[in-house]
């Protein structure tokens, strides 16, 4: 049962040590916001298997729920975001709202109350745990669903203006796979986190955060000679 979240969280960390170090060669904030999003994943996974192995405590459910189903999303949307936006003053304003909501996620998790009935489940619902309609409950669909929609959005457009162009068919490929990684957890992962299925869940946790990875080192690849030259041919006929 601890198994499946116990490899997210290794494929996670590797993830996370990868970016980081790269965002330490190139001083890209994009990376930095991905590393950030990646060692919560991997945090949030770890959380998973110790609750599957000794049973859930509030303090746990708590760290799971804050960086596992609300904050690691925005901060996957904001490096996405700083790909896209190249305007300081507009990128400032969203720093300040990516503070505002990290801040806000941890007052509410924080402070909301939990019923400890609900956590002998293998995998305890947010809606069990802290009451149907509460605030804490309800931060993934104000908080990780809209940053969902700005991630996918904003890879898909990335894509778009990607598209044709031979050198960059690593990138357009990448990038595809990120935006299905994150659409598997998404989806599937939140569905059976919703109905407590621990396995499919978990299976969920793994298979996207590997598609994101294999994207991510996708996107990363250098073009070949060949395609190089492709596109400068393709460029001269232009």
């Amino acid at each position: 049962m601890w198994l499946f979240p116990g490899v997210a969280a290794a494929v996670a960390l590797a993830f996370a040590a990868l970016l980081t170090r790269r965002f330490l060669r190139s001083r890209r904030s994009y990376l930095a916001f991905w590393a950030a999003a990646l060692g919560m994943y991997a945090v949030a996974s770890a959380v998973v298997a110790l609750g599957a192995l000794d049973g859930w405590t509030p303090a746990e459910f708590r760290v799971y729920w804050a960086v596992g189903a609300v904050l690691n999303v925005p901060f996957l949307a904001q490096g996405e975001l700083d790909l896209l936006v190249r305007n300081r003053v507009v990128r400032s304003i969203l720093y300040v709202v990516l503070v505002f909501v990290t801040a806000y996620t941890i007052a509410r998790v924080r402070t909301a109350g939990v019923v400890d009935a609900a956590l002998a489940e293998d995998l305890p619902s947010g809606k069990e745990v802290f009451g149907d309609g509460t605030p804490a409950h309800r931060l993934p669909q104000l908080v990780a669903i809209p940053a969902y929609l700005v991630l996918v959005a904003g890879a898909l457009w990335s894509a778009w203006r990607m598209r044709g162009a031979p050198e960059l068919r690593d990138r357009f490929v990448g990038t595809i796979l990120i935006a299905l990684g994150a659409t598997v957890i998404a989806t599937f992962g939140s569905a059976f986190a919703a109905i407590g299925l621990l396995v499919p869940f978990s299976l969920a946790l793994l298979g996207g955060v590997s598609v994101m990875f294999w994207g991510f080192l996708r996107a990363s690849r250098r073009s070949s000679p060949r395609e190089r030259s492709a596109a400068g041919a393709q460029a001269v006929r232009r």
